[in-house]
């Protein structure tokens, strides 16, 4: 391995251009991309600068000029292809979810801890500045005792029942594309919650439309999230402490203010997060920074957290009534 380490691109859907993009932008090193199809890999290449282009993932996982593989293929496949790469001896950075379920989330980490390899979801909203400075305030004290979380996700995507974001068998639904999102920050905040109330509305495809939970935690904390697929939200966040709280601005998840308010509401602090592009490669940075330093889980979001919020995913489906195929 290089002092440089060197990125690979296991698929080219859309998630994988942003990242791209990002990584491009922000000087990591993309060596190599692959893709089920040679024309699909080229296309994407020649886009983003990539000196290599393999048209299979086999070929991308056995490059030797590549140190880790960013899985960006649709849910179902991110166990078997993480796999493929980790038994070729590269680190991976697995699209979120990191799998469609806890047994399947289970076994990919205990492989990479077998290995000696670092696997990590790429929840990219964790690594972002002004989460970051959410954190630091909350260490600090600065709102007392924190209690509650209120957040949702929800957007107004395509209601075609062809596409993926609709189809059980690609693990579509608001759940495992939106609510992963208010669930992560809520275990970011609180851990594993200890009860768990969830409810939903369904599309006629069977996929989740809407998700809304309730989870209770050991200190008595309490969490509310929203997610929906079929309508368009305020998309922010809030934190309420004994005395403060922090607000999130839109959009909540990506780049943006925080507001740090009082007991007596007034503002105490503001903080904008001014980040060329979207913001996606600071978890690459992250990716780096670990294997860099001979670990293989992040501080940040370590990889047995990733389990449990997958193990707290399926428990919320047990309650909605929602299977996906195959399982």
């Amino acid at each position: 391995m290089t002092d440089t380490l060197r990125w690979g691109i296991l698929a080219t859907g859309g998630i994988a251009h942003m990242f791209t993009a990002d990584l491009v932008l922000h000087g990591f090193q993309v060596q190599a991309v692959g893709s089920r199809t040679q024309q699909s890999a080229d296309t994407f290449a020649a886009r983003f600068g990539i000196p290599t282009a393999h048209g299979s993932y086999e070929a991308l996982v056995a490059d030797p000029d590549v140190d880790i593989i960013y899985v960006s293929t649709p849910h179902p496949f991110h166990a078997e292809n993480a796999a493929l790469a980790l038994k070729a001896g590269k680190h991976v950075l697995i699209e979120k979810p990191i799998a469609m379920n806890g047994r399947e989330a289970r076994e990919i980490v205990d492989l990479a801890a077998s290995l000696g390899l670092l696997v990590m979801e790429a929840m990219w909203t964790r690594f972002l500045p002004h989460m970051v400075r959410v954190r630091e305030i909350i260490a600090a004290g600065t709102l007392g005792d924190v209690h509650t979380l209120i957040a949702d996700h929800t957007q107004d995507l395509p209601d075609d029942p062809k596409h993926r974001l609709n189809d059980l068998a690609l693990g579509g639904g608001a759940l495992l594309d939106l609510a992963i999102y208010p669930l992560s920050f809520a275990s970011d905040l609180f851990g594993r919650p200890e009860t768990i109330l969830a409810s939903a509305s369904f599309k006629e495809t069977g996929a989740d439309a809407q998700v809304a939970t309730i989870f209770r935690y050991p200190g008595g904390q309490i969490a509310t999230t929203l997610s929906a697929s079929d309508t368009q939200g305020p998309n922010t966040a809030t934190i309420l402490g004994t005395q403060g709280r922090i607000d999130i601005d839109q959009v909540w998840y990506s780049p943006t203010t925080i507001h740090v308010r009082g007991s007596d509401n007034e503002i105490v602090e503001s903080f904008t997060a001014e980040v060329a592009g979207r913001g996606m490669h600071f978890q690459a940075a992250e990716m780096e920074q670990v294997i860099g330093a001979g670990k293989t889980s992040s501080d940040i979001l370590p990889t047995e957290e990733v389990v449990a919020i997958m193990e707290t995913l399926d428990a919320v489906r047990d309650q909605i009534g929602l299977a996906y195929p195959g399982e």
